[in-house]
């Protein structure tokens, strides 16, 4: 796939990154000038504005046929649809645990001051899910699902792996480093350390979901799958049909207890993400568009 322009990778990196930065303003200055919009409909602005639009423009600049380029001309057939069910149940455990570990990390004492500041934008983004997960009738429900499950899903997997991955892998770098990058600066871009790890694995799977598939829709339906299980969940708990814990606590062991389920769970994980990468290479969904000139 030819290329509109030479710039060198580190150079449309920066394109990519000053599109986002500006939709980021233009996101927020729409946001302060409708204040009386809902929270939901200030992130779709966010979405469309700050993610989805920048990616779409930057590859644009940078090829001749963005969308093919980022594999949105493309869909999953159902056995991969089917895989991502699979996996997303089978991993649950071994996620929720990865969880609680990352939770209950503790940075030295000389670093004490900076673990105060990311506590509070821990307290801050608990926060901020809390009142978007206050769900308290259907067609709440519905919207919520649409804009943190689907719109989350499509304008994060736009961005983060439909352009900047697919611009990496038009680089030296190798296929694992390029998901490894893209993982890493998906979730630091969350801000969340204390979630930083399973945010981590979790791209890293949607990382190499696309490479394998040669889709964007596959890491997409993945993305909306788990983002719109948090929301179905918590409109659940606060039905009183299921526990307030019910999911996050789901595989975590008793106290003092060996994860058994956690452990088990990764180790299933990790054999289904090989035979997915075995399968998926020999699937019919056509070879990757090739980068460069």
């Amino acid at each position: 796939m030819e290329r509109k322009t030479s710039l060198k990778l580190s150079t449309r990196l920066m394109v990519l990154l000053f599109l986002m930065g500006a939709g980021l303003i233009v996101a927020s200055v729409l946001m302060l000038l409708f204040v009386k919009m809902g929270l939901l409909a200030m992130l779709t602005v966010q979405d469309v504005i700050a993610f989805i639009a920048p990616a779409i423009v930057a590859m644009a600049i940078f090829y001749r046929q963005p969308l093919r380029v980022m594999c949105l001309d493309r869909f999953p057939n159902w056995k991969v649809v089917l895989l991502i069910v699979l996996f997303y149940i089978v991993s649950l455990p071994g996620m929720n645990w990865l969880v609680s570990v990352n939770q209950a990390m503790t940075l030295p004492s000389w670093m004490s001051g900076i673990e105060q500041i990311m506590r509070k934008l821990e307290e801050s983004a608990t926060e901020t899910t809390e009142l978007l997960l206050d769900i308290t009738s259907v067609w709440q429900l519905i919207c919520s699902v649409f804009v943190i499950g689907i719109m989350a899903g499509v304008s994060e997997e736009v961005l983060f792996r439909g352009a900047m991955l697919r611009t990496m892998q038009d680089s030296r770098l190798g296929t694992h480093a390029v998901v490894w990058i893209v993982a890493i600066i998906f979730s630091a871009f969350h801000m969340q350390f204390y979630g930083f790890i399973p945010r981590m694995v979790l791209a890293l799977w949607l990382g190499y979901l696309f490479v394998w598939t040669r889709s964007l829709w596959a890491p997409i339906i993945a993305h909306a799958l788990n983002n719109s299980t948090v929301v179905v969940i918590s409109y659940l708990a606060g039905k009183g049909i299921v526990g307030d814990d019910f999911g996050d606590q789901f595989g975590l062991p008793a106290d003092g207890a060996f994860p058994w389920l956690a452990v088990t769970s990764v180790v299933l994980s990790i054999a289904l993400a090989i035979f997915a990468s075995r399968q998926l290479r020999k699937s019919k969904l056509g070879s990757i568009v090739p980068l460069g000139d």
